[in-house]
């Protein structure tokens, strides 16, 4: 097999993974409410097929980036995909709620193991002068899955069923694992020498799930803002363990010890924590406000991942001759104008300016988001190339959850108990123009912790080192 061939079958492998880990992510929502009738649970309940994936991954994904540097990424990559692609069957077979979320739990297990490879190995089999390239069209894909999902899951709900979506998932899986057996290369990996950091591991898993879960519940639940501090206490406990751990999970000198990958992982945060709700906020928009069904106002949605998916390569590119800071924090300048254009929509906001703005947050995501990623891989040691994807992925599933639990205390303001979907259409529009002006000081903040890192001269950061 000639080299162009075999690093075209890895480039295909991080393709499919990427958009698969996050479109099973985003793609149940629309879903949700017929998972309700079917298994007769209340809407406490059924929110849990979105959260248990996404706590999940976040818990697992730095774990996992360990095991995988120490015991070899492929063998950690190939069993992600093949679990993924088995418990995508459970959740289509069941038949009872706790299946349903068993299944969940499990692709949330697998989806981590994706998490912390696919990235890693992308890079190991590609030069450096086609790092950035390579990255754009694997985080296009990251970021195709996550905008793309609503619109695709909800075509696949309506006319299909929300089985479909999982059976989907699968053969995606399945085709992943295939491509993987036949391009991921097989590198001999050293043995660990050192005693795993059981307690590291526990304790960073227990600080995820629990600031998350905390974090999401804060106006769901009594004493939601007990629970995010207990978790932001376990996280210091994580980092003192770890700064005494022989083999630590996470390698604090990691963040003590570079500007780069310190503050590309904080605006990876902030940049997910001021995009995520985008699609949420507007998909109820178009629905509510402006009257449009759910096809009509996805085919709206579109031109965000359409844009995004025709720049995110360029960008990843261009990332290999220019600086990725200035790309990136750039990318934060754009969203911030998008979101500030998505603060002043009224009820009557002509649909061509709405589309507008998409692509705008559609370009911002491309212009930030490779480079950002090349940024940080550049700025590790190849030994650390799993682990610190694998942290990245956790920056974005905390982003994630902090956008959505923005718009769940902005919608509990203005306006109780009562569900977007059931609000009046000024009142709709006054909470998702606050939510969009958290959002562009949330992106504010971001500029300039991207900006901080350009003080670094060069791309590599400090941990880059040599073949």
């Amino acid at each position: 097999m000639s080299l162009k061939k075999f690093q075209r079958g890895v480039l295909a492998v991080t393709a499919i993974t990427a958009f698969l880990t996050t479109f099973s992510s985003s793609s149940m929502e629309l879903s949700i409410p017929h998972m309700e009738r079917e298994f007769g649970v209340n809407a406490a309940l059924i929110g849990w097929v979105l959260s248990a994936y996404i706590l999940t991954t976040a818990a697992m994904s730095v774990p996992f980036g360990k095991v995988a540097d120490v015991k070899g990424r492929r063998k950690v990559l190939l069993l992600g995909m093949g679990g993924f692609a088995v418990s995508s069957v459970v959740c289509a077979l069941a038949v009872s709620f706790p299946m349903l979320m068993a299944g969940r739990v499990l692709q949330g297990i697998f989806a981590s193991m994706i998490f912390a490879t696919n990235n890693a190995i992308l890079i190991s089999v590609f030069p450096r002068s086609r790092r950035g390239r390579v990255l754009g069209i694997s985080i296009s894909f990251t970021y195709i899955g996550l905008s793309a999902g609503p619109v695709i899951g909800g075509f696949l709900n309506h006319y299909v069923g929300w089985r479909s979506i999982f059976v989907i998932a699968a053969i995606l899986g399945v085709t992943a694992l295939l491509l993987g057996i036949a391009h991921t290369p097989k590198l001999r990996v050293e043995e660990a020498r050192k005693k795993p950091d059981i307690a590291g591991n526990i304790l960073f898993i227990g600080a995820i799930v629990v600031a998350l879960y905390g974090l999401t519940n804060l106006t769901v639940i009594d004493f939601g803002w007990l629970i995010l501090v207990c978790g932001l206490a376990l996280g210091v406990l994580f980092v003192l363990t770890e700064m005494r751990a022989d083999d630590p999970v996470v390698r604090i000198s990691m963040f003590t010890k570079s500007r780069v990958f310190t503050f590309s992982n904080l605006a990876a945060l902030l940049n997910y924590g001021a995009t995520y709700a985008i699609s949420y906020l507007m998909s109820i928009y178009l629905q509510v406000v402006q009257g449009f069904d759910s096809q009509v106002a996805g085919l709206i949605m579109v031109c965000m991942p359409g844009v995004q998916a025709v720049f995110t390569p360029l960008m990843g590119r261009l990332s290999d001759r220019v600086s990725p800071h200035k790309l990136s924090s750039g990318g934060m300048a754009v969203c911030v104008l998008s979101l500030i254009g998505m603060s002043t929509i009224g009820i009557h906001t002509k649909i061509p300016f709405i589309m507008c703005l998409l692509a705008c947050a559609g370009f911002s995501f491309a212009l930030f988001s490779s480079p950002n990623t090349n940024a940080i891989l550049s700025s590790v040691g190849k030994e650390d190339y799993a682990s610190a994807n694998a942290i990245l992925a956790t920056m974005r599933t905390a982003g994630q959850s902090t956008s959505m639990a923005v718009v769940t205390i902005i919608v509990g303001i203005f306006l109780g108990s009562t569900a977007l979907e059931q609000a009046r259409p000024q009142d709709l529009v006054s909470t998702m123009r606050c939510a969009f002006i958290v959002f562009v000081i949330l992106c504010a903040a971001g500029i300039y912790l991207s900006l901080k890192r350009n003080k670094v001269s060069g791309n590599a950061g400090n941990f880059e080192k040599k073949s």
